[in-house]
């Protein structure tokens, strides 16, 4: 029988899609009220008529990368933070440097759903190896964790010999990290002669999972599942164990927009993953998480009924160097708003002979005008101030992989 966290998980997708709707005004009008950030990020912005999605995709973009000037400003969250930071209990330090808030609730990053989905139950024994120094992903998981009633070894990372001393000593049945670590730890306790076939469940994140690697723990009798989470935001989405795609999150409204646009893009399209979160302490509306996924379509197998994504596939900062002035996706976006004509444009940068060359490549709803191809390309050189070529291309034969700069430019 399938078992699942919580009522939540099997909501008809209509009632849920209404409470997010309906949660929406009072969570705008209270980041508005309380956090000083938003004030002015969100401006004349009328919380009351946010109320669908339509009117919240109207709302400014901000994106992770906007986070180390905005901290500069007003330490140490930007004003983003709606409750205080004592009240919010700790701060933890990414790379940039970013400053992430951490939560002293229950459940605060709401990992525990990943975590029930990756199998683990009351009593487990946890061996949790992300790190606890400075970034919060070892807290992060390890408050899910609690909140399902597994016990915890707040291991952290490096010292494999050790990692394997404790899953045999205590006999260990779950493992939390990166697919990678998982593995080192697997091939020390071979190279030790170590017995550690407690192990069976290992929810993983942070990095790519390479399907051979899953299949060799299956094989070992360690289920894998991994879930997708940020310092910012939490936990976005996990597998389950029909392993169709990954499961957003219950408080999390999705949207996938096109790379320097923020316009919501249709189900299967590939774009940058922006979430509103309704996390009432730091309520992040309309973050762009520079990461690229797609939507896909219907339910998952295993009765959640959630929004499914692709899981992680890439990075949406494709900001290229060209004749040593930088091009934006934001700029190849603009030139497109131009021209009506256009329906989906990316631009391609190479170096023949050495020289940078630009071609913009563009799909087009009809049979192009004449002139057309010239009038895109002055606004090309208008908006870049650099100078490019236009290729018209039949419908649908630009990749549907979010990208709206591909550098291919060779080197040696």
């Amino acid at each position: 029988m399938q078992e699942y966290y919580d009522s939540l998980e099997t909501r008809d997708p209509g009632e849920r899609e209404r409470f997010l709707m309906g949660a929406l005004p009072g969570h705008i009008a209270h980041a508005k009220r309380n956090a000083p950030g938003w004030a002015r990020i969100l401006g004349g912005t009328d919380a009351a008529a946010v109320m669908d999605r339509a009117t919240l995709a109207k709302l400014p973009v901000t994106r992770k990368s906007d986070l180390i000037a905005l901290q500069k400003t007003e330490r140490p969250f930007g004003g983003l933070n709606a409750a205080p930071p004592a009240q919010i209990g700790r701060i933890f330090v990414s790379p940039g440097p970013i400053y992430d808030p951490g939560g002293s609730g229950k459940d605060w990053w709401r990992t525990a759903r990943a975590l029930f989905a990756a199998g683990f139950r009351r009593g487990d024994l946890v061996l949790n190896t992300f790190a606890y120094h400075f970034t919060p992903a070892g807290a992060m998981l390890e408050a899910g964790a609690a909140a399902i009633g597994c016990a915890v070894v707040p291991a952290g990372v490096g010292q494999t010999d050790m990692q394997v001393a404790t899953v045999v000593d205590l006999r260990t049945n779950c493992y939390i990290g990166t697919p990678s670590f998982l593995k080192l730890i697997v091939d020390k306790a071979d190279e030790l002669g170590a017995d550690i076939k407690c192990l069976k469940k290992a929810a993983v994140g942070a990095e790519y999972l390479p399907p051979a690697l899953r299949s060799a723990m299956g094989e070992r009798g360690i289920r894998v599942l991994q879930s997708y989470a940020s310092a910012d935001l939490g936990m976005i989405a996990y597998e389950s164990e029909a392993l169709e795609g990954m499961i957003l999150e219950e408080q999390l409204i999705l949207e996938i927009v096109r790379i320097g646009t923020g316009e919501p893009l249709a189900e299967g399209e590939v774009g940058e993953v922006v979430i509103t979160s309704l996390n009432p302490d730091y309520p992040l509306i309309r973050f762009g998480t520079g990461d690229l996924s797609a939507v896909l379509p219907g339910t998952s197998p295993c009765g959640r009924t959630n929004v499914r994504i692709r899981g992680w596939m890439g990075r949406a900062d494709q900001a290229t160097k060209v004749k040593g002035m930088f091009v934006h996706p934001a700029q190849v976006a603009e030139v497109a708003k131009r021209h009506g004509e256009i329906l989906k444009a990316r631009l391609i940068v190479d170096n023949p002979g050495g020289n940078d060359r630009m071609v913009l490549r563009c799909e087009l709803r009809s049979v192009p005008s004449g002139g057309l191809a010239e009038a895109i390309a002055d606004s090309l050189r208008s908006v870049t101030k650099l100078r490019g070529e236009v290729a018209f291309v039949r419908p649908g034969e630009l990749p549907n992989d979010g990208k709206v700069i591909e550098d291919a430019k060779k080197y040696g």
